[in-house]
């Protein structure tokens, strides 16, 4: 009756600016009787409207229509359902499986996400591929480093295990382990990153830290003296720039390190931190239930005190006037990852966009969310990243786990739904930046998930002496394959987690933290990224192409990503893919395809092999959908 992802039934398709009038329609069934139909649609947080439909016409010979239109002035999130009134009484549609419509008395509604009118985000990332990089384990240039403290463990065994049962005397596990991998690495190896086709790095934090990860910020104005300094961070913004690959840092904002010159709980600095007196500048930065040993911290670490973001001295260091954000921008960075976004009050946000778009208008500001960011709840109240002025993008958590729980067993279409309703609640500017991860370092290995056992409650012991097996391996090379295809065609920007071009493995941290294995790179599967490299940058529909559903059942996953040309007609590459060992058939029709990848399509019983997949490029004619009817049946009252 109707499908929120059919131009027939919703035009336009997916979020809109403010002021955009939305056309809806249902189909009845002519043996109901429907006398009137109405539209019921509430702005979160505030009173339902109802607005009646208008019969206009017969969808065949017993099915009718009804329609109305809906321009929401304002931003913000709409949910929406169906009432008719029946021969059978009163009826009511809501959301159901993949936006179609479901009968009865479900609490699921539709949303209609409405953004601001004035969003744009920065173009130069869409159509283009990420690589993130964990510094010390990417490459150690040899470059002498100078000024770093005495406590840290310097490895000389690069590729060998990170320490993870190794204790310090006070009993914490040490994250004191250090490869040596810096910036000058990097900067080395840019012309192995252009490639694989990179157009952005993104790197973990980079700023002076006691910590291998980072994390725990001592000193947000200096690079920490194992990456180098900031001669070599300009000068590695500035050749990665001449080769067409930008650079995003990260920003660890909800939170610093005890050990640093904010805080100085360890007393490393000379200078007095929050914890060492109430006449420090850093003291009102924190939130001391009892000065000084009960403090509010990330997460009950005692390690990472929180700060309060809207303290004006806080948000003046990080958001001002050349303060910390516009300070490393203006040094050659293109943007930021905002880390544990949910955590930072929208007032922060909006200020380090600000400040951002202040000092170059296309840095872009990218945030970790993990779920759906555009109904995301945290800390009690609806969060407003995508809507306007405060996230360009995020990291997409829901896509990560939608292709892997699809290539370890889930049906197909249960994976696609939640492709699908990301598309369909994100501002299309917002899609087009979309990270697309299938690893970081805060998850396992992709062919790790793939190949091997499930990390369920398994410690630290389990994980580090459970290795692929040489089928198991395999297993996961072949289904990595098929991850990074879906990875570098669907919407949004392909993200390479540093190494598993190469083939790296490993569960959670530290296992998924190793070196870069340089020298013993599968280079096979380094072939296989360059070839998705190449079909990327051949065709313009990945850059800002949509998505149509195509089949996905129950091992087969395929879809259309297609583009409207200026003459009307529909430019669309077909991709498919068979995650089972055995044949398993497209039920799906082609219209003259050619083949670009894969196997080739065949119209009579076509069959992906195992582990196979297709990819096809066609033309065909677009449908154009319009009203049935002149009828205008509504303004927003």
């Amino acid at each position: 009756m109707f499908h929120s992802r059919d131009p027939k039934f919703r035009y336009p398709l997916g979020a809109v600016a403010e002021g955009t009038t939305v056309h809806f329609k249902i189909t009845m069934p002519r043996d109901l009787a429907c006398s009137a139909a109405f539209l019921i649609i509430e702005k979160d947080g505030a009173g339902r409207k109802i607005l009646d439909m208008f019969w206009c016409g017969m969808n065949g010979k017993d099915k009718e229509w009804w329609e109305c239109d809906f321009t929401p002035n304002d931003s913000g999130l709409y949910f929406y359902h169906f009432e008719a009134k029946t021969n059978r009484g009163h009826t009511s549609l809501y959301r159901g499986i993949n936006g179609h419509s479901t009968v009865g008395h479900s609490i699921n509604l539709w949303q209609l996400t409405v953004y601001d009118k004035e969003l744009t985000v920065p173009d130069w990332l869409a159509g283009g591929i990420m690589y993130q990089i964990f510094p010390d384990r990417f490459y150690n240039s040899g470059k002498k480093k100078i000024g770093v403290p005495g406590d840290r463990v310097l490895r000389k065994d690069w590729g060998g295990e990170p320490y993870w049962k190794e204790r310090d005397p006070n009993g914490e596990v040490i994250t004191k382990d250090y490869f040596g991998g810096d910036l000058r690495g990097i900067q080395e190896k840019l012309p192995y990153l252009k490639s694989l086709g990179v157009t952005c790095l993104y790197l973990n934090p980079i700023f002076e830290a006691h910590s291998n990860h980072r994390y725990n910020t001592a000193d947000y104005s200096r690079i920490d003296p194992l990456l180098g300094d900031e001669d070599d961070f300009v000068n590695l913004c500035k050749e990665a720039d001449d080769m067409g690959i930008k650079i995003l840092i990260d920003g660890v904002f909800s939170h610093t390190g005890s050990d640093s010159i904010y805080f100085n709980r360890e007393e490393r600095y000379p200078s007095l931190g929050a914890f060492n007196s109430k006449e420090s500048p850093y003291y009102p930065w924190y939130n001391f239930r009892e000065w000084p040993e009960n403090y509010e911290c990330w997460w009950n670490f005692d390690t990472l005190p929180n700060v309060k973001e809207t303290n004006y001295q806080y948000n003046a260091y990080i958001n001002g006037e050349n303060g910390i954000v516009q300070r490393w921008l203006k040094k050659g960075a293109a943007g930021w990852r905002l880390d544990v976004a949910d955590e930072l009050p929208d007032e922060f946000i909006c200020n380090i966009a600000k400040a951002a778009k202040a000092a170059k208008p296309d840095s872009i500001i990218l945030g970790e969310v993990w779920e759906d960011a555009s109904n995301k709840f945290a800390y009690g109240i609806r969060r407003k990243y995508l809507l306007g002025g405060q996230l360009d993008t995020v990291m997409n958590y829901p896509f990560r786990d939608a292709i892997l729980q699809y290539l370890t067993g889930e049906h197909s279409s249960l994976c696609m739904e939640s492709i699908e309703t990301i598309c369909e609640n994100y501002p299309p500017q917002v899609i087009n930046l979309l990270m697309n991860h299938i690893g970081t370092h805060d998850t396992e290995r992709a062919i790790t998930v793939l190949g091997g056992d499930p990390v369920e409650n398994h410690g630290r012991e389990w994980q580090a002496k459970t290795k692929l097996s040489k089928y198991a391996y395999e297993k996961g090379l072949h289904k990595l394959r098929l991850a990074s295809l879906l990875q570098y065609t669907l919407p949004g920007v392909p993200c390479i987690y540093y190494g598993d071009e190469a083939g790296m493995q490993g569960y959670k941290d530290p296992f998924n933290r190793g070196c870069y294995p340089w020298g013993n790179e599968n280079q096979d599967l380094i072939y296989w990224y360059k070839s998705l490299a190449a079909l990327r940058n051949n065709f313009e529909v990945f850059k800002d192409g949509k998505l149509r559903n195509a089949y996905s059942h129950k091992s087969i996953m395929s879809f259309e990503r297609y583009k409207t040309l200026e003459n009307g007609d529909e430019e669309v590459i077909f991709v498919a893919v068979n995650r089972s060992s055995s044949n398993a058939p497209v039920l799906y029709t082609l219209e003259n395809p050619h083949h670009i990848m894969g196997s080739m399509y065949t119209d009579e019983d076509f069959k992906l092999p195992p582990y196979g997949f297709t990819v096809q490029y066609m033309k065909k004619k677009a449908e154009k959908f319009e009203p049935c009817s002149e009828r205008n049946s509504s303004e927003e009252n």
